[in-house]
This record gives structure tokens, sequence and C-alpha cells, in this order.
């Protein structure tokens, strides 16, 4: 079990944690505990399943669609009444994509799934300039306080 001693808050701005892993499928269990400590921490104990599903599919598709040693993955809470769960990946031009799957399809669900659960979902370039050195793709949960 990994220690979530290296899970950072954000010391200024609106209440968040941090946390960066290896980019590997491995990863996925380290970001649900991040989601439960964050919401436990804030009271939204009704929404650590949904949190847990949305940032295990997001951490799911940096592992499969990005490259680079590691992914840090975040957890804010914007405002009262949302989550905000996120994954920084160093693959700037490799562009999450909802799109249904076939019926004979093993995967290709996941972003299927975020839009379900989350309120809104999207992604940010990250870097200045024409050049953006990676992305974070966020999906947030409107939470009942």
């Amino acid at each position: 079990m990994t220690s979530m001693t290296a899970a950072q808050p954000r010391r200024t701005g609106h209440p968040g944690y941090n946390l960066t892993r290896p980019r590997e499928p491995q990863t996925a269990e380290d970001a649900r505990r991040l989601a439960r400590v964050a919401l436990a921490a804030w009271g939204l104990d009704a929404e650590v399943a949904t949190a847990e599903l949305v940032l295990s599919e997001l951490v799911a598709n940096a592992v499969r669609h990005a490259w680079g040693p590691s992914v840090r993955i975040a957890v804010d809470r914007p405002a009262t009444d949302r989550v905000r769960l996120a994954v920084v990946d160093r693959a700037p031009r490799r562009l999450p994509e909802l799109r249904a799957a076939g019926l004979d399809d093993t995967s290709g669900r996941g972003l299927l799934l975020i839009d379900e659960c989350a309120d809104r979902w999207g992604y940010d370039l990250l870097g200045s300039g024409i050049t953006p050195w990676g992305k974070r793709v966020w999906a947030e949960l409107k939470v009942t306080t």
C-alpha cells in the first residue's frame, strides 16, 4: 500500500490536494485513495464512490494515451458545491475525445462514464506560447454540502 504522506494540501486559494505518481495502472488506486481522503476531510462522504470512479478513469486514460514517466493527480474544491478531479500528463496533442465504443470493444468507455457522472468535464493545455508541455484533464462533480 502506498503512503499518502506525499499528498500535498494546497497552501493558498481554495482547498485541494495533489500527488505525483508513476504513469502506470497501479496509480489508479493512489488516485482513489486521494479522493477518499480529500472528500472525507471536506465531509463529503456521500460523493466518494463517484469521485473514485471518475478519478480512476482519468488516470486510466492518462496511462493509456499519454507519455512520460509520471502524472499529477489533483482533488480540489473550487466552490462549496463543487469538487474538481484532475490528472495532468505530458501529452498535449493527445486530447480526450468522447466517442461511443462498439459492443465488442473491450475499452473506450471511460469518457462516457465521466460524462455521465460529472456535472461537466474538459481539458486545459498547459504551458505558455504555441508549444504546450502538457494537459490537465478534469471533471467537476456537483456536491451537496
